[in-house]
């Protein structure tokens, strides 16, 4: 009966601190949760700017990104997807930007920090069973407030590391259909990257019959600048 209720996948998985800072929460969206947000995707994707591979240093990445709020290009965001088709960016969701509140809140207790935190972007990117993304800094943004990462789909080996440097010290983890990963504070400017994804590893009712999605909530600041400029 205990084993039933209390299986070894929960004791296998703890919420856990890596560094300070950052913190990891498994299981945190509910399936129902999870395949409501895969269904977003889909609408997302479609446009107004659709789901295209980015381009850095002249090479194309395997990952596909999608935008909300601010259209991420290779170390800058823009309003129009000036790289794609010229259109403005869809709105970022209001439910989305409460999602980011709670989920601070999850990581680091319902302080100021988490009921003042107001994410005005998502980069949601597709990873296909061949997708990586290289050890980098989410750098682009002025504002360092807190990077909210949600993972729907197949699962990937996550790497988290420092501050200084793309090498050694850093940690591996593997990032679930499901799971909430927060990094702030002295961990966000961390490098960090997906090693692989795991084929047919996403769970039945997920959203995903195939593939990963990853939804990261940041604050780029930009907003505030834009107003000064008015």
């Amino acid at each position: 009966m205990t084993t039933a209720l209390f299986g070894d996948e929960l004791l296998e998985r703890p919420r856990r601190e890596l560094t300070p800072g950052a913190v990891h929460v498994p299981g945190w969206l509910s399936l129902t949760q999870q395949a409501w947000i895969a269904d977003r995707f889909r609408e997302w994707s479609a446009g107004p700017v659709p789901l295209r591979a980015a381009s850095v240093r002249g090479h194309e990445m395997s990952v596909k990104t999608v935008c909300l709020g601010w259209h991420w290009q290779p170390y800058r965001y823009t309003r129009e997807a000036t790289d794609v088709n010229g259109v403005r960016v869809s709105a970022l969701p209001e439910w989305l930007v409460r999602v980011g509140r709670l989920a601070v809140a999850e990581a680091y207790g319902n302080g100021p920090e988490a009921a003042g935190y107001a994410p005005d972007t998502a980069l949601v990117n597709y990873y296909d069973d061949a997708a990586k993304m290289g050890m980098h800094q989410d750098k682009d943004e002025i504002s360092l407030e807190p990077v909210v990462s949600l993972s729907i789909g197949n699962s990937c080996l996550f790497r988290f590391g420092n501050t200084e440097t793309r090498t050694r010290p850093y940690e591996d983890l593997t990032l679930a259909s499901g799971d909430l990963f927060v990094f702030g504070g002295p961990s966000r400017l961390a490098y960090h990257g997906v090693m692989k994804t795991y084929p047919c590893s996403a769970p039945a009712g997920c959203g995903m019959g195939a593939g990963r999605i990853n939804i990261t909530l940041r604050v780029t600041g930009l907003e505030q600048k834009e107003s000064t400029h008015e």
